[in-house]
């Protein structure tokens, strides 16, 4: 095999390793441990579904203390809240109290979410906006429908890219001279149903299924992104007045049938302080903490890896920071629930 031809192949296996994966251990999408406190990262559906206005950050970083090199990492700033007759935004002067009752009558859900999400050389910084319907079914039942549409920068970091003969100074037209990102728009799209104690939800995500095309030439155009499928639900069982137990489940899938699950047990005392385990099929076990104070709460999550990198790092961290405002007086028992 002559050197180009090395190169070359060099640079694909990385591309495939990082930007589109056949097995669930690569990673096109973020990765949450703590979604169960903001579904809407996973569903829009979820978008203004408890009739709150909330705010939410989460910063994910996993195998801390691996060398230099570039591990994963994510970070998240998310809003949503419910367009009701007399929600927040109407009382702030920023949505009209009666165009609301005409067209809404309560029902529509609306979010944003700014994420930077880092995986190697690959970079992806975007937008994504999200337009919810939910259907009451009854006092403690809701049938919600969501959309979103996203539009974010796909980075290839070439400058971290060492090929075998880098210094004898000969271009590669895959890595060099050429630009080194693309924006990309993409849509997800879900259903989610909620009653008092039982929450399920099923969505899709990369439904474009966007197709990158590298090299100067852009020769190269076989890369595409596999949609993934989520499909989440939990339960919540309340023991007395002060203790509350949550078992959750969450399975992904991509369009190759790469199964992985995530296998959850949370406790809440008095709804104000929660702890939780969690075992992400063949990958992680994962401890959960957690406090609320009047509106604002905060999460952490630590992430120990049971593969073999585990015994090279200090595990993965991810901390959430949220704050909800709205009268919940109005609301019925299920939307009340934290």
């Amino acid at each position: 095999m002559t050197h180009g031809k090395m190169k070359r192949v060099i640079v694909l296996v990385i591309l495939v390793l990082s930007v589109l994966p056949a097995v669930v251990k690569a990673q096109q999408i973020p990765l949450y441990s703590q979604y169960t406190m903001n579904k809407y990262l996973l569903n829009p559906a979820y978008a203004g579904s408890q009739g709150y206005t909330s705010y939410n950050l989460t910063a994910r970083q996993q195998w801390m203390g691996f060398g230099n090199a570039k591990t994963p990492s994510t970070q998240a700033i998310c809003a949503q809240t419910r367009v009701l007759q007399n929600n927040l935004l109407a009382n702030l002067g920023l949505v009209d109290r009666g165009m609301s009752r005409r067209r809404t009558s309560g029902r529509v859900g609306m979010g944003g979410y700014i994420f930077n999400d880092r995986n190697g050389i690959i970079n992806r910084t975007g937008i994504q906006g999200t337009y919810a319907y939910h259907i009451p079914l009854s006092d403690l039942q809701q049938l919600s429908f969501g959309v979103s549409g996203t539009v974010y920068q796909f980075k290839l970091d070439d400058e971290n890219i060492k090929l075998p003969d880098d210094d004898l100074g000969v271009p590669d037209p895959l890595v060099h001279g050429r630009e080194n990102s693309m924006f990309v728009p993409d849509a997800t799209a879900g259903i989610y149903y909620m009653n008092n104690n039982f929450h399920i939800g099923v969505s899709g995500m990369n439904l474009f299924q966007s197709v990158l095309k590298f090299g100067s030439d852009q020769s190269y155009s076989s890369y595409q992104l596999l949609r993934h499928y989520y499909l989440m639900t939990s339960y919540q069982y309340e023991l007395d007045g002060d203790f509350t137990l949550e078992p959750s489940l969450l399975f992904k899938s991509t369009e190759r049938k790469n199964l992985q699950a995530d296998i959850s047990m949370k406790a809440y005392y008095q709804g104000d302080y929660w702890m939780g385990l969690s075992y992400r099929t063949g990958s992680a076990l994962i401890s959960k903490v957690g406090v609320k104070v009047d509106n604002i709460y905060f999460g952490y999550a630590y992430d120990y890896s049971l593969r073999e990198i585990q015994k090279l790092t200090y595990g993965s961290h991810e901390i959430m920071v949220g704050i909800r405002f709205g009268d919940s007086n109005r609301r019925t028992r299920f939307q009340r629930r934290f």
